[in-house]
């Protein structure tokens, strides 16, 4: 019986694109449907989206993973998102009818053989997470590499699976099983990370912002823009013209303008609004509505 997942692999590699045309060719001879990439220089970041049955999947996260821990070294890495590992998050998002449990065997799996094959340390989060304080992922990403592995050293956050240290060039890998999850960022036309900063503090969940908003601000030097980089965890309750409109309140009320916003991978087309043309989404098409991909999942 198929059993039909997206996969939403992060890497901590935006720059050279021979090393993501490596990674995504492991992914598509695996036999895995490629629906995006995208990468983002500032980020020093690329997120790979496909589909395909849990077996496939399974076969192409193992055959992405060793390209990654081969190809990226984390050391002297200086990209402004938090990152702890080469293939830094592997989210499994069941499709149709899939059960979450079948998701969750595959997730742990691949945990077990990232460290036995790779020597790459896991820690799981979402529905897949062993223990109840890791089940959001910023719990682990949010310390970094570099931090991550000091504390490691002395005994704290220790992988659910492999170490005691995380590898020395790829770090470790946070994979979990996860619902939708929708990666929308705001673009601000300002030099100044602040404004951002305090735009997310005031839409974030956390805060008292809007239900499943994780907000990051940020400065993207190469573009000269500010970025309110945003996941969405529950885009059911808080769908994108939503979230558009406040940022533009906010921005407008500190004198900064929002000239653009990005969408990371796939959105379900209800989290898009009536009109997803007033987003002002960069390159915008149909290829980027989860149901237009996978068929009405």
């Amino acid at each position: 019986m198929t059993q039909l997942a997206e996969c939403v692999p992060n890497f901590s590699e935006g720059r050279d694109p021979t090393t993501l045309d490596r990674l995504e060719h492991v992914i598509r001879v695996s036999g895995a449907r490629l629906l995006d990439r995208h990468s983002d220089h500032d980020h020093h970041r690329s997120v790979l989206t496909f589909a395909a049955d849990l077996g496939v999947i399974y076969t192409a996260v193992m055959a992405a993973a060793g390209e990654a821990v081969k190809s990226i070294d984390l050391n002297g890495h200086d990209g402004t998102h938090p990152r702890v590992g080469a293939i830094d998050v592997v989210p499994i998002v069941p499709l149709h009818d899939t059960p979450w449990a079948a998701c969750v065997d595959v997730a742990r799996s691949i945990g077990e053989r990232f460290w036995s094959e790779l020597g790459l340390p896991v820690y799981f989060y979402g529905r897949a997470a062993v223990r109840e304080e890791r089940r959001p992922l910023e719990t682990v990403r949010k310390l970094g590499f570099e931090r991550l592995a000091e504390l490691v050293e002395s005994g704290q956050y220790l992988p659910d699976i492999g170490g005691p240290r995380l590898h020395p060039s790829a770090g470790a890998c946070c994979v979990g099983v996860r619902g939708p999850l929708v990666a929308y960022n705001v673009l601000l036309g300002c030099c100044d990370a602040r404004p951002a900063k305090v735009i997310a503090s005031r839409i974030r969940a956390a805060s008292g912002g809007f239900p499943g908003v994780k907000a990051l601000g940020m400065y993207l030097e190469s573009a000269q823009v500010a970025q309110v980089s945003m996941n969405i965890t529950q885009p059911d309750l808080t769908p994108l013209p939503l979230v558009f409109d406040e940022v533009s309140r906010l921005a407008t009320g500190l004198g900064v303008e929002v000239v653009a916003s990005e969408l990371v991978g796939l959105a379900p087309r209800a989290a898009l609004g009536a009109d997803p043309s007033r987003l002002r989404i960069v390159g915008f098409h149909d290829g980027m509505i989860l149901e237009e991909c996978v068929g009405g999942a």
